[in-house]
């Protein structure tokens, strides 16, 4: 294949919107641009910046139980979900439009795939490598709405009169199952060099995984929403209850893990007296051994900018709850409501799982300082009434953010927005550790808690830094389910994962139906940790799917609205 071996990835240059069809897939170059194009957007729906309005920008852990979204008087999609207000006429369709342009797009480019001047066997990849984009967009489109319109190869044209109905979430499941196994037996386990990042066999069996995890999940069994509703309940589920897909979830994942090629990152050597430091680099490399699918991306500041303090150049993405601070355990494992955990309210951030201060940035949290390698204190400064006396922080509570905190998860360290440092980091869409809470969730929903159970959540939280790492013997199915559900908030925060969790658990009516919490600290005389009400999230049962827009069920009659809208 003829691609570009630059550091910034094959994804640069997109096909320009003059050529025509002819000139489009008559051309090498021109063609294999066109095909990278259909790559741009598998990150869309893992996004921080997906709902953009009046330059804000958050994605979805605004709305859910993870973060506030900026400026909470706007009409983005992350603040209908969080307050309880989403319906068809204002949801946003992003997910519908840019997952049926690229299918379109996919259908257009194996079309044309006979007239490419490319030889058979880079003809053979680029036809598996976009069956699989076809089939991540379809499986992007189900997290949301459950069961979707399968076109098939169809390309219809702006003028067609399109009026197709929604096909069976079995259907659908079925039929990116097959095109993954049809792309992975073509494909290599993984690529290097100018092909990273491109879909491999790996990323065919990764989103099996995924897939089969969420088909097995209650939310899509037994008619979900639709229960009792014939016809809607195979729509939006399966109309069925079968434990089985537990089974199948699990040897999904398993496959993955046999493939040998995928581990946790881990980093002993770089910072030894920080235990769990290979949580926090690997985010900032570009190329790492976790990371099975990534949205590739050239030399950026794309979380700096957002999510940073404003005394670093960040222009306010969202900002962390307390809720999800005080879900992180101690050092030793044990939630910091035990008694023996040896948390102190005083110093709340001691001794503490070392993902917290790699996730968020809370008071105190020290950063790199401009123009030096020394580090220095963030303090998020409540009033000006301390003591020592200190200016106001545009940083601090009420001004730089709504909470009292900051999302640190996946910041460069070393990188300030407002200065020429860059990273050269890519955006995780599926890693490792996501893979082995898959495996541990299947798993022990099929068999209980077995050895390889304890195994696989074991690995997650030694790589974290947690001393000691093993759970408690003897735990029945529940309390593993309880484990793993916090492993994944905890371990895959602000990656996309919680609003989609909660949902197909159907626990969301729990999660997001609270009051949400913020911290204040006071620096004068003393130092008092004071929380504060922020938002109090409604849900509505409705909302554990996405509603079709209204525009699109105007286009096409035939399509049913999914439960309760």
């Amino acid at each position: 294949m003829v691609l570009s071996c630059k550091k910034s990835g094959f994804l640069d240059q997109t096909v320009t919107t003059s050529l025509d069809e002819m000139t489009t897939f008559s051309d090498s170059s021109n063609a294999m641009q066109f095909l990278n194009g259909i790559y741009t957007n598998i990150g869309l729906a893992q996004d921080p910046r997906r709902f953009a309005n009046g330059g804000y920008a958050a994605g979805l852990e605004a709305g859910c139980d993870e973060a506030e979204g900026p400026n909470s008087s706007s009409t983005n999609g992350f603040i209908q979900f969080a307050t309880g207000s989403v319906n068809p006429t204002v949801v946003p369709n992003d997910i519908w439009a840019t997952g049926y342009s690229n299918i379109r797009a996919v259908n257009q480019f194996l079309k044309h795939l006979p007239v490419i001047p490319w030889n058979s066997a880079l003809k053979q990849q680029a036809a598996a490598e976009a069956r699989f984009l076809r089939a991540w967009y379809y499986a992007m489109l189900m997290q949301h709405y459950g069961g979707v319109p399968l076109i098939g190869d169809t390309i219809f044209a702006s003028a067609d009169h399109i009026n197709i109905s929604r096909s069976a979430y079995r259907s659908c499941i079925n039929y990116v199952l097959s095109e993954c196994d049809a792309a992975a037996a073509v494909l290599p386990v993984a690529w290097s060099g100018a092909q990273y990042g491109r879909i491999s066999k790996a990323a065919c069996l990764a989103l099996k995984s995924r897939l089969l995890l969420y088909a097995a999940s209650p939310l899509f069994n037994n008619g979900g929403l639709a229960q009792g509703s014939p016809g809607l309940d195979s729509v939006v589920a399966y109309p069925d209850a079968d434990p089985n897909r537990w089974q199948l979830a699990a040897d999904a994942a398993k496959a993955v893990i046999l493939l040998n090629a995928y581990s946790l990152f881990v980093d002993s050597t770089s910072k030894p007296g920080e235990l769990g430091y290979g949580f926090q680099e690997l985010f900032t490399r570009r190329y790492n051994n976790e990371y099975i699918l990534n949205h590739m991306m050239g030399e950026n500041k794309y979380l700096e900018s957002l999510w940073d303090v404003p005394s670093r150049g960040g222009s306010g993405g969202s900002f962390p709850y307390q809720e999800i601070v005080d879900a992180f355990p101690m050092s030793n494992g044990l939630d910091i409501t035990d008694p023996a955990s040896g948390y102190d309210p005083n110093h709340p951030y001691q001794d503490r799982d070392p993902r917290l201060n790699y996730s968020i940035i809370h008071d105190s949290t020290l950063r790199v300082t401009f123009g030096t390698n020394q580090p220095s204190p963030v303090q998020l400064y409540i009033n000006t009434s301390v003591s020592p006396p200190v200016a106001a922080s545009g940083d601090a509570v009420y001004k730089g953010t709504p909470t009292g905190l900051y999302i640190y998860k996946m910041m460069d360290p070393s990188v300030i927005n407002n200065s020429l440092s860059t990273a050269s980091r890519v955006l995780p869409l599926i890693r490792y550790a996501e893979i082995l809470l898959n495996f541990a969730e299947a798993t022990n929903e099929a068999t209980g808690p077995s050895v390889e159970v304890y195994q696989a959540v074991e690995a997650i939280r030694q790589r974290a830094g947690l001393r000691p790492f093993a759970l408690p013997s003897g735990l029945d199915q529940a309390q593993m389910r309880a484990v793993i559900q916090k492993e994944r908030r905890l371990e895959l925060a602000f990656e996309g994962h919680r609003f989609f969790d909660v949902r197909r658990w159907m626990i969301a009516g729990q999660t997001d139906n609270l009051m949400m919490h913020g911290m204040e600290v006071d620096r004068g005389p003393g130092i008092t940790y004071k929380t504060f009400n922020v938002r109090k999230h409604n849900f509505t049962k409705a909302m554990y799917l996405w509603p079709i827009p209204l525009s699109e069920i105007a286009k096409s009659p035939g399509l049913l609205q999914n439960p309760l809208y």
